[in-house]
């Protein structure tokens, strides 16, 4: 296979949403049997520029070349049937039938005028066993983990002979093993000639699986080259236009007084008999591994899962929370984890997702919308978190995902909100808005406002956070002062099982 011969040539590219200019004059290029990560920041254009050539968009203008065939616009089953298919970062599965059922449907082996479920089923074992994945074509897809769910996703495409297999941020819902295993898989493909666009905001693991590299910026082509030939520091400048100096920007404040306490919250199997709190002048990370407990603590913290014991303090009086709209009121709020689809309508204007969590403070005694004042908050929320828009009327889903985490901040933050929780506040985000996001958790802990963030990014929190809470199975196995804190110290916490079995006497 000679890997110089181009399989995908995209030229001049545009693509226009209302009030946002996506793409422009993009170009891009994929060999044979190589994998090409395609780099840049939120909103550089990179998903919307693969959408297009899986057929998902319909593009202004450009030319498109696949497999040396010049295409017009492709709908997503003419670029299925050519080999192109795309595995989204949100995966777009049937979670009540089974593996085969998702991998055939709409393709679906049919008899004499039966459904050949023998020969599907046959066939998808053929393919998951080609891949070597352990998986039970039988099994209901809802009951499987991201990890394996992603793998029929492959499948899926594999079934359909993919030529080109675009991967949007595979890995941000995975964990270390997970992620081995599928660049397991991605290197076999590699082998037997399918070419991979791999889109990643974490870099680190780039090396594992790159053989070149585009870069996109402002919905433009800036570069590629040879991922040997290149550093991640360059990678950086090249995504942002500058070299970025501080990754994990820190302000230095004093430690204040005593604002928000928990006390013995119990909830479910994973939220056991949790205590800490929160001062003035600090920011708190929460470290653990995927499955400690630490999202479900945020939530029965907000009221969004109810708790079975544990009582709640904000300046010393005790808050009863029974739902999230005890928590907003009370001033103690969450940013949570899916930011698409618990903390905002993305099909709603970014005046209206502000809005719409503050029409206690924008309505008169009449019920009615004040519009001045609805005005006023969302410019000011705009300003003051630099929120990049050409106007607040545009839709939320429009938004790269930085600048979306922006919204769900500016909407607590216009309610004078006293403890504000994050839930990996930085995931599917590029480096530049990571450090803006950084800046922003600074401002809210030097103006006293307490801040607390799960994170699953180690460097982050040894970065960002002054005090770090570590959790496992549902309990707080160990606090430190980051001053003092290593990776290593707050693995060997996150860790530490309770012994489920009795020791023999």
């Amino acid at each position: 296979m000679d890997m110089n011969e181009t399989v995908v040539r995209m030229n001049d590219i545009c693509k226009e949403f209302p009030g946002v200019k996506a793409l422009d004059h993009a170009h891009l290029e994929l060999h044979a049997g190589e994998a090409m990560a395609l780099l840049g920041e939120n909103g550089a254009g990179k998903s919307t520029l693969m959408k297009i050539l899986s057929g998902v968009y319909t593009r202004n203008s450009g030319t498109l070349e696949i497999l040396g065939k010049e295409y017009g616009n492709l709908t997503p089953k003419l670029a299925q049937e050519i080999g192109v298919a795309i595995v989204h970062q949100e995966l777009n599965m049937c979670k009540d039938l089974t593996v085969t059922e998702n991998m055939f449907l709409g393709q679906e082996l049919t008899g004499r005028s039966f459904l050949s479920d023998k020969e599907m089923h046959r066939k998808a074992k053929e393919i998951l066993s080609g891949m070597k994945i352990d998986l039970d074509p039988d099994a209901v897809v809802g009951s499987l983990t991201v990890a394996k769910q992603q793998m029929v996703e492959i499948a899926k495409a594999l079934l359909k002979n993919a030529k080109v297999l675009i991967m949007d941020e595979p890995t941000s819902s995975l964990s270390a093993k997970e992620i081995t295993e599928l660049f397991r898989i991605l290197k076999q493909l590699k082998t037997e000639g399918c070419s991979i666009v791999y889109i990643s905001h974490r870099l680190e693991e780039l090396e594992n699986i790159v053989d070149r590299v585009t870069i996109m910026r402002d919905g433009r082509y800036i570069t590629e080259m040879n991922f040997k030939d290149t550093t991640i520091d360059q990678i950086i400048a090249y995504m942002v236009g500058r070299e970025i100096k501080e990754k994990y920007p820190k302000v230095q404040c004093e430690k204040g007084k005593k604002v928000f306490e928990v006390k013995n919250l119990n909830a479910g199997r994973l939220v056991r008999n949790i205590n800490f709190s929160l001062y003035e002048g600090e920011i708190v990370g929460v470290a653990g591994l995927v499955g400690a407990g630490r999202t479900e603590t945020t939530r029965a913290i907000v009221g969004v899962d109810p708790k079975e014991s544990g009582d709640i303090f904000l300046d010393g009086k005790e808050v009863t929370i029974k739902r999230p709209m005890d928590a907003i009121k009370a001033g103690i709020v969450l940013a949570p984890e899916d930011r698409k689809k618990d903390g905002l309508c993305t099909k709603l204007s970014i005046r209206e997702n502000i809005a719409l969590s503050n029409l206690d403070l924008l309505c008169n005694k009449a019920g009615v919308i004040s519009r001045r004042r609805e005005n006023d908050m969302c410019s000011k929320a705009v300003q003051n978190l630099k929120i990049k828009t050409p106007n607040v009327e545009v839709d939320a889903g429009n938004l790269s995902g930085g600048n979306q985490q922006k919204v769900v901040v500016a909407k607590w933050l216009s309610r004078n909100s006293r403890v504000i929780i994050f839930d990996e506040p930085t995931r599917g985000i590029d480096v530049a808005a990571k450090v803006e996001i950084y800046n922003l958790m600074n401002e809210l802990k030097k103006k006293g406002i307490c801040v607390m963030f799960v994170s699953s990014e180690m460097p982050e929190i040894l970065g960002i956070a002054d005090r770090i809470i570590v959790m496992c199975d549902g309990r707080i196995t160990g606090e430190l002062m980051t001053a003092e804190a290593t990776q290593n110290s707050i693995m060997k916490m996150a860790t530490q099982f309770e012994k489920k079995i009795g020791t023999a006497v």
